[in-house]
């Protein structure tokens, strides 16, 4: 600009796109390698810097903002990182919204991000909220789009603008109940769709849907499970009595589902409700009403809860199953105590057994149902 063969001959330099307070922020910081951003000028500081190539006030930029980072400006901040290629900073916002999701979706900027960003959000395993309420937030950027786009708020509008976000939401992780009082009646989804997404919550074996139905897990860390049976046997029957086992643990976990015995009659289908309960309230904590088909082989099949439970230590807990289907294979030689060792802490998590009280069907610490809790520490 100012030297060589290209080098400018006007008295005055006409920088459009960089504004003064930033400009003034990088001349100081070049000169005297003071530091001037506060939250009205990162933002414009940063672009000045990542303009000029300045690396060193750009990082300056970065860790203001790392400081600053809260539940309430996350979206925004994440918009601004993918904007300018921050990478690091992209990571820390994603963090903060699984950890706050709630409160970052509640916040003004949220509504103000891009289709790309959206997306982004949506595929993440990790959010911390109940889908029904991740699909109200969504709705509402829709018809914030349709603003921006000039368009008339309509359903059809509204899924346009959605456009392959929409395919994101994980339907089947709702009740029938919110699906039934929410999406369902929203427009947002084609009456294909909305047939398709009922089949799969009433008929058993499920239909297969266009929507993803793996929970999001808000946690951290490697799947865990124990077995409390040491070997396996046939013949339990089901007559709509539930089997309950009663367990504490040592230490706060998050049981994800359960592992279950299937049919001694070869590949069957069955319907199951899970629940856990808080024992001495008699509250339920976590439930689903799904179904899982077996291969008639002795080994569990995995039933999942829609929401990890939160479990503290030394509280009493009902797991509970009511199976419809033929009889199954059933446990026996059952252990009170069961220890998991991580192998990578070695942190050890106890779960105690106890037979739960009044009508289980049959299954004890010694013999029956659930055989199996899968958790995350």
């Amino acid at each position: 600009m100012f030297n060589g063969g290209m080098a400018t001959t006007s008295t005055e330099i006409e920088l459009p796109d960089v504004e003064p307070a930033a400009f003034l922020a990088l001349l100081k910081f070049l000169y005297s390698d003071e530091v001037h951003i506060g939250p009205e000028t990162v933002m414009t500081t940063l672009y000045t810097a990542k303009k000029y190539a300045v690396p060193a006030l750009e990082a300056h930029c970065v860790e203001f903002l790392k400081k600053n980072l809260r539940a309430d400006n996350a979206f925004m901040l994440l918009t601004q990182a993918r904007l300018f290629d921050e990478p690091q900073l992209a990571s820390l916002c994603l963090e903060n919204i699984d950890k706050n999701t709630s409160d970052a979706l509640n916040a003004e900027g949220f509504t103000d991000i891009d289709l790309d960003t959206l997306v982004a959000v949506l595929e993440r395993d990790t959010l911390g909220i109940r889908e029904i309420r991740l699909f109200n937030a969504v709705v509402r950027w829709s018809e914030a789009e349709c603003q921006r786009q000039q368009q008339p708020i309509t359903s059809e509008n509204k899924r346009k603008a959605l456009g392959k976000a929409l395919s994101l939401i994980r339907f089947p992780l709702m009740t029938i109940e919110e699906f039934a009082a929410g999406p369902a009646q929203s427009g947002i989804l084609t009456d294909r769709e909305v047939v398709s997404l009922f089949l799969h919550f009433t008929v058993n074996p499920k239909p297969r849907v266009e929507f993803i139905d793996r929970p999001r897990c808000c946690l951290r860390g490697k799947e865990c499970n124990i077995n409390r049976f040491q070997q396996v046997e046939s013949r339990w029957g089901y007559s709509g009595t539930s089997d309950r086992i009663r367990f504490s643990v040592n230490r706060r976990i998050f049981v994800v589902g359960f592992a279950l015995y299937g049919s001694i009659h070869g590949p069957t289908d069955y319907q199951v409700n899970i629940q856990i309960i808080h024992t001495d309230s008699n509250t339920v904590l976590g439930q689903n009403d799904t179904g899982f088909s077996c291969d008639g082989s002795s080994s569990t099949f995995r039933v999942m809860f829609k929401e990890p439970v939160e479990i503290l230590p030394n509280v009493n807990y009902t797991a509970c199953a009511t199976l419809k289907g033929p009889d199954s294979h059933y446990g026996t030689k059952g252990l009170r105590k069961v220890i998991h060792e991580s192998p990578t802490t070695g942190t050890k998590t106890c779960f105690t057994f106890c037979y739960a009280a009044g009508n289980n069907n049959g299954t004890s610490v010694e013999d029956g149902q659930i055989p199996e809790i899968i958790f995350y520490t």
